[in-house]
């Protein structure tokens, strides 16, 4: 898979110690626009996906965080690897963040069931959007997001650019 950035925030020692925890993203695009994850509370999009757990393949992953998160149901042989954004931040815990976050071109069926959101995505108001890419960009660069701040609203503002400059949109 390629790379299709780095995110260092250079804010940590480098002796401190390292947590790592890969997570796997779904880019679903429908007639032009990119199915999100939107937060009602904090007015940012994000694609859907997590952490990827203990003995679960990037496959397994990638449809368990797309029915947990927006219902959608992924067709197993439509994923297509994207590529990946390695991020490196440091902790008020004295740790580094390491996180390789890998995205996955996929298609689901048309149908969506129920999202099983945990409580912090409930909380957040998490809901499905098919949204339009400039629009996602625009939110997440230049909206008030009511004091959450995190590189991951420009992490994925960056992933839907590169997405627009190799015309999958």
């Amino acid at each position: 898979m390629k790379a299709l950035f780095d995110i260092d925030k250079k804010d940590y020692d480098p002796q401190w110690e390292v947590y790592s925890r890969p997570s796997v993203r779904g880019i679903v695009i429908r007639e032009g626009k990119l199915a999100m994850i939107y937060s009602q509370k904090y007015n940012y999009y994000k694609f859907p996906g997590g952490g990827v757990e203990a003995n679960e393949t990037h496959t397994d992953t990638l449809i368990r965080e797309m029915d947990e998160e927006t219902g959608l149901q992924v067709i197993p042989a439509t994923i297509q690897p994207f590529g990946y954004v390695h991020r490196l931040e440091g902790r008020s815990t004295r740790e580094i963040f390491d996180q390789y976050n890998y995205y996955y071109l996929c298609d689901a069926e048309e149908a969506v069931k129920a999202p099983r959101l945990e409580p912090k995505e409930l909380e957040e108001g998490f809901i499905l959007e098919f949204v339009a890419p400039h629009h996602a960009i625009e939110v997440n660069r230049h909206g008030s997001h009511g004091g959450k701040t995190s590189v991951s609203l420009e992490r994925e503002a960056r992933v839907v650019e590169c997405l627009l400059q190799e015309g999958y949109l």
